[in-house]
């Protein structure tokens, strides 16, 4: 009796641990799917730093460089010689043979055996072939320079576009502390006007007036947080986050700019660096490749040729000997296609009209690139200038906002004027924030125009 009560407080534990076990995964997944949903706080260079190792479109452009690389190594081994080997066997049936065409048939074995075989190897190496192969190589070089340049530029690309979404994340988190700032001011303003209105001071429109405008403050809180729970999400994906993880930036709107001196190097080579102009440097060189491959079709071929070979039977000699026998060479081979002179020459033609074409938008983007790069440092002064004047603008529409709210609250203002004032004052700090994240994007944006980014 106590070992069956001993065997069933076994299995009972048994069971307890089997739970235990099957319980684990899933309460460890859940455990990780909790931590998914955090803050996150970062800075401005650490989502760039981020999204160039975790963006898919990046990796995608490195995987295509790496492929660019084989085929570079791919041309590079054409200079080897190619090398063949093959072998055979045969088993003849009864030779029939005839007398009169077709009459009195009978078979005879063939001679000297029924079987045949052959076995060879060969090699044949390219000596000369006006250059050929060494166009080919020059224009998967290119190709492979092209396919680096299209990985810097999708890098720079993604990172433009995590500063843009960054900072537009700081500049709603400073909205809606200043909305937050602003709806406490409005429900301040409403009780302090009900109780003017329950001495008869004021009218019943002041206390819908200022109903409407709390109202209003408010759905602008939350228009702003769903613009930034948008805007976080649309940033996750760019550093290949899960969508439930939450960003805080760290960098505020005042992070540290360059002066503008230190910026003219960066404008006076930029259509020496910009991912454009590389481009199509590039495109020139592949063409001048291409040229040159037209232009080997011109030239004679010289190869060296060879071959070894073991056969059976042999049929060298007359009559066929039933024995195997082993035979090699070495030779070389001169070809020249004549035709050449003729079917090349519009080919030609046309590559040095593609060549002259790709100078041509050369120039155009190289002159635009400066342009651009010109236009962006006129940009960033003036948003340096436009932060010094929202900076003083501040001060003086929160003073003006003090004094028209001392006014009306001594009867000698109307509620509108105390609005217009609290607006203006909202407006001011939003034109600075606005002025100062302006400012870092076209640094970015002058980044990226100068390849630097």
């Amino acid at each position: 009796m106590k070992f069956i009560t001993l065997k069933l407080a076994l299995c009972r534990l048994t069971r307890i641990f089997l739970c235990f076990f099957l319980m684990f995964p899933a309460a460890l997944y859940a455990e990780q799917s909790i931590k998914t949903d955090t803050v996150s706080h970062l800075s401005l260079q650490g989502a760039i730093t981020l999204a160039k190792a975790n963006n898919s479109l990046i990796k995608a452009a490195q995987s295509e460089e790496n492929a660019s690389n084989a085929d570079l190594k791919d041309a590079k081994i054409a200079e080897l010689p190619t090398i063949l080997a093959g072998g055979d066997y045969q088993r003849f049936t009864s030779l029939t043979l005839y007398n009169d065409f077709l009459g009195d048939a009978k078979s005879v074995p063939k001679r000297p055996s029924s079987n045949g075989a052959d076995a060879s190897l060969s090699a044949t190496f390219n000596l000369y072939s006006g250059g050929r192969q060494k166009a080919f190589e020059a224009e998967q070089v290119n190709k492979k320079g092209l396919s680096g340049i299209n990985t810097q530029e999708q890098s720079a690309n993604i990172s433009l576009q995590v500063a843009a979404q960054y900072l537009g994340m700081v500049r709603l988190n400073d909205q809606k502390r200043f909305i937050e700032e602003q709806v406490i001011r409005a429900q301040t303003r409403l009780k302090n006007i009900n109780a003017l209105y329950n001495n008869q001071k004021v009218t019943r429109s002041d206390v819908l007036r200022a109903e409407l405008n709390l109202s209003a403050v408010k759905l602008n809180l939350e228009q702003t947080e769903n613009d930034i729970t948008i805007s976080n999400q649309k940033l996750n994906v760019l550093l290949n986050l899960p969508d439930t993880l939450k960003i805080y930036p760290s960098d505020s709107a005042a992070m540290p700019r360059p002066v503008v001196d230190t910026l003219l190097p960066i404008v006076a080579s930029a259509d020496k660096n910009a991912f454009d102009v590389n481009r199509i440097a590039y495109n020139i060189q592949i063409q001048n490749a291409r040229i040159s491959g037209i232009k080997s079709n011109y030239s004679p071929t010289v190869a060296l040729f060879t071959a070894y070979g073991l056969s059976y039977p042999n049929t060298i000699f007359y009559p066929p000997v039933d024995q195997a026998y082993s035979i090699g060479f070495v030779g070389l081979k001169i070809q020249y296609n004549i035709s050449s002179r003729y079917l090349n020459k519009n080919k030609m033609a046309a590559g040095k009209i593609r060549l002259q074409e790709l100078q041509y938008v050369q120039k155009n983007i190289s002159d635009n690139t400066r342009q651009t790069a010109t236009g962006l440092l006129i940009k960033y002064r003036e948003a340096l200038n436009r932060i010094t004047v929202s900076e003083k603008s501040i001060e003086q529409a929160r003073v003006n906002y003090k004094i028209v709210s001392a006014k009306y609250f001594n009867q000698l203002a109307l509620l509108t004027d105390l609005l217009d004032a609290d607006n203006l004052y909202q407006e001011a700090r939003f034109n600075l924030v606005q002025a100062q994240t302006t400012a870092q994007f076209i640094y970015y944006q002058l980044l990226y125009t100068s390849g630097k980014l």
